[in-house]
């Protein structure tokens, strides 16, 4: 019973309790998100060579599929920017039948790795290589819709950076005023109407202005007609992809490439469900159901799939109750498809490019470029290594290089935590402030402890241990005395902790931190995102931080423990 459990879909657990009101907030969180996932469905496709159609018929059967069969309750799957990059270069050089393997062959890798448990394995990525590339791929993506933006009139667009960017300087003096007005009106709307509602999706409403002004002023701008004939209506059809035996290894780097990106985005895009909805999703299940939707999606004519941050996030804004929001999302984009398929054609790819060029700018991650650089030299050499290689190299190279470059700093880091050092009176006498054994803990200050190197691969451990805050005390003490090293991964992690307990009402105190971790402590500039009278240099001051905080909110009427049950409410 427990193992049937274990690889139970998170849809058939939920529809247990499953109310009729859990089904209207669905189906009006499923509407919703499904209407934001339309224009960015056809805008992926078509940044990677594809045509629009691609994008839809991978948001219908792969979010389906994911929502349907997956280990994340508020999970929205899809075509995402992370794909756009290597889907390009594997078109240049095998075609659409070679993507079409790739795509199946990275199902497959990922369903292995969510029975064998290797999903696990994803998170000794560390985070210098998932920012270096993720901003690497930002730039990328928006590089190749300049083109569009400005309306520029280019021969084949050359696919290294550099190359394209100085072709595109080139051809600047080509630029056309429609297609500027209207990327520029596309700005407009995306950023200034979510600051008056959020109730409209602003990207439908951006395409839905723009096309009809295009349209009716009958300016010279390249549409999806145009370019690539409209979309097709009706039911996508099933096409067995031309397969060639001998394809398997080339294309295998960039398969296990695929599955990577696919593993590391779809379980950080659950987790981040989890910190929102207070849910917790089945990593191994999660990424079965992503083998299958990538197996299931090039059969229709589909790209690579994997769990979207940006939609899921507005599916749980939405008002999100199960996965049954994601399977209405993809039914949605479906009726949309049959109903309004011959009205694509007219939309400018202008517009799209806008579009595309804010997907960029919310992906790129770039706040965290700031907090790499206060972090010691190697985590700097180790982002920067990975974000040239992205932009300048290829995708594959640059993982494969950061991945190599975290694991030395990874066994230089370990090696420094090894010390010798002779036990004298002074040493006896320090380590009494530290011990714990023989000092009272108030019942409104729960103790956390963490023992050995707090790096990337060992950061779940606190998630863990932090699931569920709800039999947590009003301050909460991390004691680091025992932590013999971090990093930024590590860094991100205590962050995340600070940040969900203050959400929660609670204060987080920090204790006994030894010189690296110390060292690193300052550097990140962490103490001013926890406050620096929060982080303690042993456990006797922080448990008497931890005093004065409880006199000066739980005084007259109990403050914190309302503000607490208040924020749980």
């Amino acid at each position: 019973m427990k193992r049937n459990l274990q690889w139970m879909p998170a849809s058939v657990q939920c529809l247990r309790q499953y109310t009729r009101a859990d089904f209207s907030a669905d189906l009006l969180a499923g509407i919703t998100v499904g209407s934001v996932a339309l224009p960015l469905a056809m805008v992926f496709a078509i940044a990677a060579g594809l045509p629009p159609q691609s994008g839809l018929y991978t948001a219908i059967v792969a979010g389906f599929l994911i929502s349907a069969l997956g280990g994340c309750r508020m999970q929205i799957g899809g075509p995402t920017g992370a794909f756009v990059v290597i889907i390009a270069s594997i078109l240049a050089k095998y075609g659409v039948s070679g993507l079409a393997l790739v795509t199946l062959m990275a199902g497959c890798i990922l369903i292995v790795m969510g029975l064998t448990g290797l999903g696990a394995a994803v998170q000794y990525i560390p985070r210098p290589v998932t920012v270096g590339f993720t901003n690497g791929i930002a730039i990328l993506i928006a590089s190749t819709q300049i083109k569009e933006f400005f309306g520029l009139r280019m021969g084949v667009t050359p696919s290294a950076f550099l190359a394209r960017m100085a072709a595109i300087a080139h051809s600047l003096p080509t630029m056309t005023m429609p297609a500027l007005a209207l990327s520029l009106a596309t700005l407009v709307v995306l950023l200034l109407l979510p600051r008056w509602t959020r109730r409209i999706p602003s990207s439908i409403a951006a395409m839905v202005v723009c096309t009809a002004v295009a349209a009716g002023l009958h300016w010279p701008v390249e549409t999806i007609g145009s370019r690539y004939g409209g979309i097709p209506s009706g039911l996508p059809r099933i096409i067995l992809p031309a397969l060639h035996a001998s394809q398997i290894l080339p294309l295998l780097p960039a398969a296990m490439t695929v599955a990577l990106l696919a593993a590391v985005q779809s379980l950080l895009s659950a987790m981040v469900a989890d910190g929102r909805s207070g849910t917790r999703h089945n990593s191994n299940v999660e990424l079965v159901a992503q083998g299958i939707a990538n197996i299931a999606s090039p059969l229709f004519g589909g790209m690579p799939a994997t769990g979207a941050v940006a939609r899921t996030v507005t599916n749980i804004r939405a008002g999100a109750k199960s996965p049954v929001a994601g399977i209405v999302h993809a039914l949605t984009l479906l009726v949309l498809l049959l109903a309004a398929a011959p009205l694509a054609r007219f939309v400018p790819l202008a517009t799209l490019a806008a579009v595309l060029m804010v997907v960029c700018y919310k992906m790129g991650e770039w706040r965290d470029i700031a907090a790499i650089w206060r972090l010691s030299w190697a985590d700097i050499s180790v982002w920067a290594a990975t974000f040239l290689l992205t932009v300048l190299a290829d995708l594959t190279v640059a993982v494969e290089v950061g991945m190599v470059l975290a694991a030395l700093l990874y066994i230089h880091r370990i090696a420094e935590t090894t010390t010798v050092s002779r036990v004298t009176e002074e040493y006896i006498r320090e380590g009494r402030a530290h011990v714990l054994q023989d000092k009272p803990v108030p019942e409104h200050v729960t103790i956390l402890r963490i023992h050995g190197p707090f790096l990337f691969g060992t950061t779940d451990k606190l998630l863990e241990a932090t699931a569920d805050l709800s039999g947590f005390a009003a301050i909460v003490i991390v004691r680091l005395r025992n932590m013999t090293a971090i990093d930024a991964t590590g860094m991100h992690a205590l962050e995340k902790l600070a940040e969900r307990l203050k959400n929660s009402g609670r204060t987080l105190l920090l204790c006994g931190a030894l010189d690296q971790p110390a060292h690193m402590l300052e550097q990140a500039d962490f103490l001013a995102h926890v406050g620096r009278e929060n982080v303690l240099p042993n456990i006797d001051t922080a448990l008497r931080r931890a005093e004065e905080i409880h006199a000066e909110f739980c005084g007259v009427g109990g403050e914190l423990a309302q503000r607490i049950r208040s924020r749980s409410l």
